[in-house]
């Protein structure tokens, strides 16, 4: 539908009122949650339908302990303009893989540069997830993302709220169908509590070792992380 739509407004260009009107209809292509109800948690149904993680048909027998996905992805602003994305994954507190690398694109915001990141992070997820299966390990649910941008978080993970920049429609509607399909959650961490900042920014050691000690330095067993604290503290990573 984004076709006529675009064409429509050039036809109306004579005419301003019509075309503010068809400007309005184009918006709402990228809006479809506008008015819902916070409380009714089927409308991600609405637009991405019967939603439901696709599972290899010739994966091996899960085994053994359920393990649970933690992700941390963050991106950095530089000076070129292009941010820099760090994701960083770990399985019961473990760290098993990590990403940073330049983004593609100069963004004019954060907003758009965490977006991406979203993106790619909840690509590797899924990747992540495929693997995991094949190899005969049980997941525990959903995976838990965090991130540190509140305006990206809500934009993705409450059902009726808006995009406002179009040309990130694409990492929106990639993200929010993992959420609508229970593949992940995402979750709000402090930018001091995360740390995929080792990834994407530029820091010295000193202010990089509330970030490494609990990476380096685990206390207790990974398996028996409890799942009510969603944050990274700077004494340990819980999940």
């Amino acid at each position: 539908p984004q076709c006529p739509l675009r064409c429509m407004r050039e036809i109306l260009v004579p005419y301003p009122a019509l075309r503010v009107l068809c400007s309005a209809l184009y918006r709402s292509y990228y809006t479809p949650f506008c008015g819902v109800n916070d409380h009714d948690n089927d409308w991600f149904s609405t637009v991405y339908g019967e939603v439901t993680e696709v599972l290899p048909p010739d994966a091996a027998e899960p085994l053994d302990k359920p393990v649970r996905i933690s992700t941390f992805e963050d991106a950095d602003t530089l000076i070129t303009g292009r941010a820099v994305t760090g994701v960083l994954h770990f399985l019961n507190g473990t760290p098993v893989d990590w990403y940073s690398k330049r983004q593609d694109t100069v963004e004019t915001a954060t907003y758009g540069s965490e977006f991406i990141a979203a993106r790619i992070a909840t690509d590797q997820i899924i990747d992540l997830r495929t693997t995991l299966r094949y190899l005969g390990v049980p997941l525990a649910g959903p995976a838990h993302m965090f991130g540190d941008n509140q305006s990206v978080i809500t934009s993705l993970s409450i059902p009726h709220s808006s995009l406002s920049k179009r040309h990130n429609a694409l990492s929106y509607h990639r993200v929010r169908e993992a959420i609508a399909g229970k593949v992940i959650r995402f979750f709000y961490v402090p930018g001091k509590d995360n740390p995929a900042d080792i990834l994407s920014k530029h820091c010295g050691y000193a202010q990089m070792w509330a970030h490494l000690k609990p990476l380096l330095f685990w206390r207790g067993d990974t398996n028996e992380c409890p799942d009510t604290k969603h944050h990274a503290s700077a004494e340990r990573v819980e999940i």
